[in-house]
């Protein structure tokens, strides 16, 4: 006999959203970070320079991150709101035609009438707007918007990730700056790209050199420019 739990599926939808903003703040804050860095450090800056260059892009973009996060899903978690608001007076003024159309939802998921009719009205007479919540709006405790959740989650991965390529200004002999910025940086991205995957149940190989691709691209083009304008200057 199978032991209770064995079999257990494992899903990762659950992980949706911390992992969403986790993973984007992570991977902007390495790359926009260090392509800042080998930017400022081909143009012939010193190690001074570069360094605050980071600082400030670290802490400007962990403040837009967090903006941006806050403002987006606020405004997710506003319409969110006003469907489910909604969604009640119209339980609360017309029943029998919330009734009929949960009813409807059931029967055009492979249900026939009878037993949908059944789910329907033991589903409403439990929770009728979360039922309705549920399986008309597509709202659940595992996708509902977390405005504040998604903010600090991104402006704290950003900051983890702009970290790695400071940590190596910090390290690394000026002469070596852009070389050991970029392989570092890379790695990270790397890292980054199979630990989101591997998080979220995707393809590790593929993520992995996806990012690094671009991520190695990004880098090559800022490097590019700051090498430009750093001989005009």
């Amino acid at each position: 006999m199978a032991r209770a739990g064995a079999s257990a599926e494992r899903h990762f939808v659950n992980r949706i959203g911390w992992l969403r903003a986790a993973v984007l703040g992570a991977n902007d804050g390495l790359l926009s970070t260090s392509s800042l860095i080998v930017g400022v450090a081909s143009g012939a800056a010193g190690s001074n320079e570069v360094l605050l260059a980071g600082v400030a892009g670290l802490v400007a973009g962990a403040l837009s991150m967090a903006a941006g996060e806050y403002v987006s899903v606020s405004s997710q978690a506003d319409a969110e709101q006003a469907d489910l608001a909604r969604e009640s007076l119209e339980l609360a003024t017309q029943p029998k035609f919330e009734l009929e159309e949960l009813t409807q939802i059931y029967m055009n998921r492979g249900l026939d009438r009878e037993l949908a009719a059944k789910v329907a009205q033991q589903f409403t007479a439990k929770d009728a707007l979360g039922a309705h919540a549920r399986d008309e709006l597509g709202i659940s405790e595992i996708t509902i918007a977390r405005p504040i959740q998604a903010a600090l989650t991104s402006a704290a991965a950003f900051s983890a990730g702009a970290a790695l390529p400071l940590l190596t200004v910090i390290a690394a002999p000026t002469q070596y700056l852009v070389p050991a910025v970029t392989i570092a940086s890379l790695i990270g991205l790397a890292v980054l790209g199979a630990l989101g995957a591997k998080t979220g149940g995707a393809h590790i190989w593929k993520a992995t050199l996806r990012v690094t691709f671009w991520g190695a691209f990004a880098m090559g083009i800022t490097a590019l420019i700051g090498k430009l304008f750093g001989t005009i200057v």
